[in-house]
């Protein structure tokens, strides 16, 4: 983006002069979402996506993926990931689908990891529900699992669970354009120009004017923001039983039976998916990734990604976790896609004006765990374009914050894990809900 000095405002009545009050460029998870935010304002906004609606190409995709309030990235997330809890219900409610299904889940590991101990700050410090399996009550309660630590334990979040990101993304366009919003399909964005005035968005040849442009291109944002934004080639991988009735309903693999988690194995590797579901639409098998610390995966340019699948480098060593970990599942995974996530220096999202300027919003960094916000995040970003104040403090992530390559778990000040008490007055309610 070029610069320019002379900033814009988004008044109560459109411009006439230009194309609309705000543009989206990218329609993806966060982009979709503030398109329905922005339209339930009845502001004039036109979308500009580079594929289809709900595509594969970039990183929403894939199915399913998880749902957690108490997120062991930041405390702050916690009122975002609320928000998203409740703009999921309502715009599952408008299209009639289930776009959240609270399953509740689990993060296991030692109590000192970072898994378990991230999931506790957050707990306490956002003053969340939640309830601590003892390593003898989670060995008992997930029979599934194998593998154990003798110092691992479990928190039981309630209202984790799963989301669905094609039907999310396809939602939020479907009830923003009933709402009056312009969505340009199959149309690449080449410039995104900061004016007097107001933005200049370049995309398919035509030159479209605003107030204010929403940049939310995931693996393409460092294409047109300068930000330490990287792009990673993050394949997803999906598992069957040893036997069908495994992953069949009622088995030991259904998702009823074996819930979302993050799991931190005692070698330091981590795990994450959810179970089966065969009656669920389309259905599908139990869902299972390694996270991402570094050496998992490898950076790429969205344009040029590899988008094949290479069973020993892809998945042999979650191959090898699984079949640790899960020794009733099939280790070789059953179905593979490759995706894409972008990666802030710590992980956060990257999510405000960049450098003040008010005439453009940015939002990247998903960092691997950004499609649960995507609701609350296009709320942010509407009120941003529009100049409300945000519901939550998003100051921690702010484009313009410093960078010294910790995150909010690298940090020393917060209660640990071993002081924690997460178990509080609602611990009976919230055992009825896990699996037994």
């Amino acid at each position: 983006m070029n610069d320019a000095t002379t900033a814009s405002s988004v008044p109560g009545p459109t411009d006439p002069s230009l194309d609309a009050d705000v543009i989206v460029v990218g329609l993806g998870a966060w982009g979709a979402q503030a398109l329905w935010r922005l339209a339930e304002r009845g502001r004039r906004v036109i979308g500009v996506e580079r594929f289809g609606i709900g595509h594969p190409m970039g990183s929403t995709h894939g199915a399913t993926r998880l749902f957690r309030i108490a997120c062991m990235e930041h405390p702050g997330l916690a009122p975002i990931a609320t928000r998203a809890r409740d703009l999921w219900y309502d715009l599952g409610e408008r299209t009639g689908q289930t776009l959240l299904r609270q399953t509740g889940g689990v993060m296991v590991g030692p109590r000192d990891g970072h898994v378990v101990a991230g999931t506790l700050r957050a707990v306490h410090e956002a003053g969340l529900e939640s309830t601590v399996f003892e390593h003898d009550e989670l060995v008992a309660r997930f029979p599934q699992y194998a593998g154990f630590g003798p110092d691992d334990i479990g928190v039981w979040d309630p209202a984790a669970g799963i989301s669905y990101p094609e039907k999310g993304v396809r939602a939020a366009v479907e009830v923003a354009r009933s709402l009056g919003a312009t969505v340009l399909t199959d149309t690449r964005v080449t410039a995104i120009d900061p004016v007097d005035g107001g933005v200049e968005v370049t995309a398919g040849g035509r030159v479209l004017r605003a107030a204010r442009v929403v940049v939310t291109l995931g693996a393409w944002t460092p294409q047109f923001v300068d930000h330490p934004l990287v792009a990673r080639r993050t394949p997803l991988f999906w598992f069957e039983g040893t036997t069908p009735e495994a992953t069949a309903p009622g088995g030991d693999f259904d998702l009823a039976a074996f819930p979302v988690f993050i799991r931190q194995l005692p070698d330091g590797t981590t795990l994450w998916g959810h179970g089966a579901d065969q009656a669920d639409g389309d259905g599908y098998a139990v869902k299972i990734g390694l996270e991402d610390s570094g050496g998992a995966f490898e950076d790429a340019e969205a344009d040029t990604v590899d988008r094949y699948i290479h069973p020993a480098a892809d998945y042999g060593m979650l191959s090898a976790a699984v079949a640790r970990a899960f020794p009733g599942l099939d280790p070789t995974p059953a179905k593979a896609i490759a995706c894409m996530v972008t990666n802030s220096p710590d992980r956060q999202f990257v999510i405000g004006h960049p450098g003040g300027d008010t005439r453009v919003v940015v939002a990247g960094g998903d960092s691997g765990h950004g499609f649960k916000h995507a609701p609350a995040i296009g709320e942010l970003l509407a009120q941003l374009a529009v100049d409300e104040e945000p519901f939550t403090d998003i100051d921690f992530m702010s484009p313009d914050r410093g960078y010294d390559g910790t995150s909010w778990l690298d940090e020393d000040d917060h209660p640990t894990a071993a002081t924690t008490d997460a178990t509080d007055a609602t611990d009976a309610v919230d055992r009825l809900a896990v699996p037994s």
